[in-house]
């Protein structure tokens, strides 16, 4: 049964003490069994403060970051490759001592538009780098989800099947795709084929809606969505992310171009995704039992 999450951004822009304990507790009282915490720099969040929270609330945690351009392990520059080992790194640590099974998001890259194409070297110093980093989260059973976003956040990772092929040169089968509804819409020919397509090598899924609001007041074709993740037998997390400038700061409100206030009420929008995902996946699960029950006697 897939475990359901919800965005730290949903509550809070940051995490000191009392934003950590706020997000944390607001989740766990809506239901969701985990918090995805965001790390874009993983020294600054209090683990001991952070892991006491969580084992108070009964949830769980995965964590999130982005690259940034002074520590992108697909540049030329080996000071910045070497800086972003250590982010991620420090990312792996902070996750492994707070509890989170996962580090996803741009792990590949930097979390920017970029001005030139990515180029066969800088792939293959991202994969490189990224064996390191996975022999060191399998340690402690952690899995690294490459995110797959729009061209305007990275230019190594716009498709599914860009993902799958990276994952495959990296080897590892701790590292695996990180799919997100949000970007599929802009990038996807086809979503709910580039799900079923992407298999085994699905390991964490971002819902959302086409204008990152409440689900299913958007064009996303979220049943369709639900059906694909039922057809493909996917087991990992679904999390909701949904970003609005009521709460979302900078550096991330210029980063993804938050100007608009989508939402004013984080609970009332979270405990919609949670029934939403739920009554959603319980329809596509049913849908997949049809042919079963339409067997001629």
């Amino acid at each position: 049964m897939n475990k359901l999450g919800v965005h730290a951004l949903v509550w809070e822009k940051g995490w000191s003490r009392d934003e950590c304990a706020r997000a944390v507790a607001r989740s766990a009282e809506v239901g969701y069994d985990l918090i995805e915490i965001v790390a874009l720099d993983p020294e600054a969040i209090d683990v001991a403060f952070t892991r006491k929270q969580l084992e108070q609330a009964g949830i769980g945690a995965t964590s999130s970051l982005g690259l940034d351009a002074e520590s992108d392990i697909s540049s030329n520059d080996p000071d910045k490759t070497k800086r972003g080992q250590l982010r991620l790194e420090q990312a792996v640590a902070m996750a492994r001592d707070i509890g989170a099974t996962h580090v996803c998001g741009i792990l590949h890259s930097a979390f920017q538009k970029y001005a030139v194409p990515t180029t066969a070297e800088g792939v293959a110093r991202s994969v490189e780098v990224l064996q390191r980093v996975a022999e060191m989260a399998a340690k402690s059973s952690i899995t690294l989800g490459l995110e797959v976003v729009n061209r305007y956040e990275s230019n190594v990772l716009n498709t599914a099947s860009q993902a799958v092929e990276m994952c495959k040169r990296i080897g590892a089968p701790n590292v695996k795709v990180h799919l997100d509804v949000y970007h599929m819409n802009i990038e996807e020919s086809d979503i709910r084929s580039a799900i079923i397509e992407t298999g085994d090598y699905l390991g964490y899924f971002h819902t959302g809606d086409s204008h990152r609001g409440y689900m299913g007041s958007g064009s996303i074709d979220l049943a369709g969505v639900f059906r694909a993740l039922v057809k493909a037998n996917y087991q990992g997390p679904i999390t909701f992310e949904s970003f609005s400038s009521r709460v979302v700061g900078q550096p991330l409100e210029g980063i993804l171009g938050i100007w608009r206030n989508l939402w004013e009420d984080g609970f009332d929008l979270a405990s919609h995704a949670k029934q939403y995902t739920e009554a959603q996946l319980k329809a596509a699960q049913e849908a997949e039992k049809q042919a079963t029950r339409s067997r001629l006697v």
